[in-house]
C-alpha cells in the first residue's frame, strides 16, 4: 500500500469500515433451510487480528454497510464492535454525516475504507480515504492509498498496519498484543 501521510494518521479518531468487498470477498452465498433464509459471508481473520490492535491504539472502528446482514451481525459481535450500521438504501452519507455530529469528530478525523459507488461520497470528504485492491475505478480516483491485498484477503490488515506505522505506534501495538497473550515481542 502506498504510504499513508504522518501528519494525517496522527489525526484519525475513527476508523469506518465497509463490509461487503472490504471485510469479505464481495461474495454472498444465499439460500433457504427449513422456510428460513440463510446468508453466509467469508470473513478474513487476520482483517479481524488487524481490528483487535486497532483497540490497543485506542481507535475505535465502526462498520458502515449498504445491507443489512445477520452475518454481519455476528462477525461485528465477535470482534467486539459495537458500533454497526447497515443501512438497506446504501445511503451512507447521511448515515455517516449522524454519526459524526453523534461522536463529535470532524471529516478530517476519518479514515473510510471502501471498494464501490456507495462509498463515494463519504471517501470525498474524510481525512484518509482507503480503497481495496479491487476497488471500482471510482473509488480509486478518489482514494487517499489503495491497498496491494483485495477485500476479504488481509486488505483491512493491510491498512490497519500502514495506519499504525505513520503514526508510530505499531511496536507499542504489537507489544500490548503480544503481552496480552502472555508473551512479549523478543
Amino acid at each position: 500500500m502506498n504510504g499513508i501521510d504522518p501528519g494525517l494518521a496522527r489525526g484519525i479518531r475513527i476508523v469506518v469500515l465497509d463490509v461487503d468487498g472490504v471485510l469479505t470477498d464481495n461474495e454472498l452465498f444465499i439460500g433457504e433451510a427449513q422456510g428460513e433464509r440463510i446468508e453466509l459471508k467469508r470473513f478474513n481473520v487476520q482483517d479481524g487480528i488487524g481490528i483487535h490492535l486497532l483497540r490497543f491504539a485506542a481507535i475505535p472502528v465502526t462498520i458502515l454497510s449498504g445491507r443489512v446482514s445477520a452475518a454481519t451481525t455476528l462477525r461485528m459481535r465477535e470482534l467486539g464492535i459495537t458500533d454497526v450500521i447497515q443501512d438497506p438504501t446504501a445511503s451512507k452519507l447521511p448515515r455517516m454525516l449522524a454519526l459524526l455530529q453523534e461522536k463529535g469528530i470532524g471529516w478530517h478525523e476519518v479514515l473510510y475504507m471502501g471498494d464501490d459507488l456507495p462509498d463515494v461520497p463519504v471517501m470525498r470528504r474524510v481525512g484518509i480515504s482507503v480503497s481495496v485492491a479491487n476497488g471500482v475505478d471510482e473509488v480509486k480516483a478518489v482514494a487517499t492509498c489503495v491497498t496491494e491485498r483485495i477485500g476479504g484477503y488481509g486488505a483491512v490488515r493491510e491498512m490497519v498496519e500502514a495506519l499504525l506505522k505513520a503514526r508510530g505506534e505499531w511496536d507499542h501495538v504489537l507489544a500490548g498484543y503480544y503481552r496480552e497473550r502472555g508473551g512479549d515481542a523478543t
